[in-house]
This record gives C-alpha cells, structure tokens and sequence, in this order.
C-alpha cells in the first residue's frame, strides 16, 4: 500500500476553506487502485492550522497510473501558473510505503 500525504498549512480560521475544497467529488475516486482519502484538521496551534490530506493507495504502480492520467495531468494544466490563496502558508506533500498494519 502506498499512502500520500499533503499538509496544508493556512491563517487561523481558514482550514474550512481547504477542507471543503477536498470534500468535493473528484476524478481520483474512480481511478484503479484507489482506496480512500481522509482529510484532517488540527486547529489547536495558536499560529495557524494544519489540514493534512491521507490519500491511500494500493500500490505504487496504482499511483503511478493517476499521476500519468490525462485527467491528472489536465487538471495540473489549468492550475499552471495560479498562485494558491493568501491564507495558505506553506503545503508539504510525502509518500510513504505501508510496511506494517495491525
């Protein structure tokens, strides 16, 4: 299993934005290989708050499929050259492969 990870930090009082962007339906629900997508939230910091968006797939190969989609790579196209909103901070993306679940 293949999990990816983005955090999205942004100004106090603004994580729903961000929450409702990824609650919407979208192209990656109907690709092979996806499992599910979990978004959170911490508004506990003082500073700001953290939305962090678990996307789960099962396998590497499965992902690797969704980033070469023509819906993908479309979607990328029409974003091209927009700046993000000016309540997000900073956005940090990771992968990590499941080596053990209980």
């Amino acid at each position: 299993m293949l999990i990816q990870t983005r955090k999205i930090v942004v100004e106090k009082g603004n994580s729903d934005k961000v929450i409702e962007r990824f609650s919407k339906p979208s192209p990656i629900e109907t690709m092979e290989g996806f499992i599910d997508r979990t978004v959170m939230v911490n508004r506990k910091k003082k500073e700001n708050e953290e939305v962090v968006v678990m996307i789960r797939w099962r396998s590497l190969e499965d992902w690797e499929n969704w980033e070469k989609s023509d819906v993908h790579i479309q979607g990328h196209k029409q974003n091209k050259g927009k700046t993000p909103p000016e309540y997000v901070l900073s956005t940090e993306v990771n992968m990590y492969e499941v080596q053990l679940t209980n």
